[in-house]
């Protein structure tokens, strides 16, 4: 099996999804294969009434994904400066892992996306990194060699690549906001091979 980035992420405006995305054709150009992978709605009656397999998209991640990744990149929209329920839903289902040590050592960076300029965007991507820094996970975010998070007008931190979305979440990612998610997704990659 080749080594692989696993884009893990949750979208519902599709804004994630494209971020998602962006940050696997940085994988790719950073040399390791992507692999995109999504997470269930959250609901009490979830196994009655969603199918095992999404309607488009890329498949339910499972947590051999997560265990034979070479590295992580989790993306979710901001919900009140935290991550999905969603995506949360699917962390916490992942003590074997973190009893098993599958995750230690292993590369990983986060990205976000919200409706305002100051909805959240730092603390939600924080607040995906405590359960990676609990699974012995490296974070990584983006250094400021990447000259988009000194020039950008809308998303783009220091610790992962963000995305304004706008009231109505129909703004499109900005050329600043792309190319940060490539770069997560090249670094990500190039710390993956160096730590192989």
């Amino acid at each position: 099996m080749n080594a692989y980035i696993l884009v893990l992420y949750y979208s519902r405006g599709g804004a994630t999804a494209e971020m998602a995305r962006l940050v696997a054709r940085g994988v790719e150009e950073g040399g390791l294969e992507a692999r995109l992978r999504t997470v269930p709605e959250v609901s009490a009656n979830h196994a009655a009434t969603a199918p095992p397999v999404p309607g488009d998209g890329p498949p339910y991640a499972e947590l051999d994904d997560l265990k034979q990744c070479a590295g992580l990149a989790l993306g979710s929209p901001t919900r009140f400066g935290n991550m999905a329920a969603p995506m949360k839903y699917f962390l916490d289902s992942t003590s074997s892992l973190w009893l098993g040590g599958a995750l230690m050592g292993k590369p990983a960076g986060v990205f976000t996306s919200t409706s305002s300029l100051h909805g959240g965007q730092e603390s939600t991507l924080l607040s995906m990194m405590l359960p990676l820094l609990h699974h012995g996970m490296i974070i990584s975010g983006l250094p400021y060699s990447e000259s988009e998070l000194l020039s950008t007008q809308s998303g783009g931190t220091p610790y992962g690549p963000s995305h304004l979305a706008g009231q109505d979440s129909n703004l499109p990612l900005s050329g600043e906001e792309k190319a940060l998610c490539k770069a997560l997704g090249r670094r990500l990659a190039r710390l993956a091979s160096k730590l192989a």
